[in-house]
């Protein structure tokens, strides 16, 4: 089952708790958290005190996307602030073991991300022993931005990894995920889609703007 994982990097911050309360009412499965350091991509972002916020607003999970070059000092942070998975990028970490090992440790899930001009055979050897991959679709730093088409034959290839090393790992993609390109995202073996812009950005509000994309990457997945 696809699952829609909205990014409140897009989101109004003066209403965060009201506009993520309307994307679960749509359908949305977590709450995406873009953590941005100024130095492993040019964009500053959010602190853990908007995890302390949002915990008490929502029950769903909230998973923390540390795009940073020194991952391990932020975790400590967003534990305390109830964060319930990280993912961090196999740029700053080559070899994740230990990374992945710390925060299994403290009870909470793992993935690896990667940028869209990495080497995804680098990701292969881990795939067993985390609960998600992320492939960006995009270079990551800044919202709105258009979906790389090329990334569709790496998602494809991501997926038949899962499929025969560890089948519970879920796939996610995240970058210029809309109306447009969830649907061939889906169909090529993704099956978490962060979507930023598309969810708040949206005339139609959250929620129906939630409900509309898990209906395309259902259909698609078929």
């Amino acid at each position: 089952m696809p699952a829609i994982a909205p990014s409140i990097l897009a989101a109004d911050f003066s209403k965060l708790g009201e506009v993520v309360k309307l994307a679960e009412a749509g359908g949305a499965d977590r709450v995406h958290v873009d953590v941005m350091d100024g130095h492993f991509v040019p964009n500053l972002s959010m602190g853990s005190i908007v995890c302390k916020g949002l915990r008490p607003v929502t029950a769903m999970p909230l998973e923390v996307h540390l795009m940073v070059e020194e991952p391990a000092r932020f975790l400590d942070g967003f534990i305390k602030a109830g964060a319930d998975s990280f993912i961090f990028h196999l740029e700053v970490e080559p070899d994740p073991t230990e990374m992945i090992q710390h925060i299994r440790s403290q009870g909470k899930k793992v993935g690896l991300a990667f940028n869209p001009d990495f080497n995804i055979a680098k990701v292969e050897p881990y795939i067993a022993d985390i609960d998600l991959v992320l492939c960006m679709t995009v270079f990551p730093g800044f919202g709105g931005q258009a979906y790389i088409p090329e990334s569709t034959a790496r998602i494809r290839q991501v997926r038949k990894w899962i499929r025969e090393l560890n089948p519970k790992c879920e796939l996610e993609v995240d970058g210029g995920i809309d109306a447009k390109t969830i649907g061939v995202a889906s169909a090529a073996g993704a099956d978490v889609f962060v979507a930023g812009t598309a969810i708040f950005g949206s005339k139609d509000g959250p929620t129906a703007a939630t409900k509309h994309l898990l209906d395309l990457a259902t259909k698609a997945a078929a």
